[in-house]
């Protein structure tokens, strides 16, 4: 028969983090991506013109290499709202922090996921 550890007993080596149940220190949230990566994001927003063309230069700007014929586009049911999802080259959390902050502060973008 074997026993399980205590519940406050770590169940992972010193240094690595905990999957279950405890939050990750910030900088072993950082480490979870690794740079630099692919990283896809999702824009939702009401589907007018120019919401694409607005979100490929935001995506520009913060990766000169983005190549916009890798956006996927969905239309809601109705067509009143279309998801753009890109993927961006991640190159430092920060990077992205601001990327996420530039899209979700855009007028024509309701959702940011």
């Amino acid at each position: 028969m074997t026993s399980t550890p205590p519940p406050d007993t770590p169940s992972s080596a010193p240094g690595t983090p905990e999957r279950e149940g405890v939050p990750l220190t910030p900088d072993a949230r950082e480490s979870l991506i690794e740079y630099p990566s692919a990283f896809p994001i999702k824009i939702v927003g009401v589907n007018e013109n120019g919401f694409v063309h607005a979100i490929t230069h935001i995506a520009k700007q913060f990766d000169p290499a983005f190549d916009a014929a890798g956006i996927e586009l969905r239309e809601s049911g109705g067509g009143k709202y279309l998801g753009i999802t890109i993927t961006v080259t991640a190159t430092s959390r920060e990077q992205l922090d601001e990327l996420y902050r530039a899209l979700s502060t855009h007028p024509m973008a309701k959702w940011v996921l």
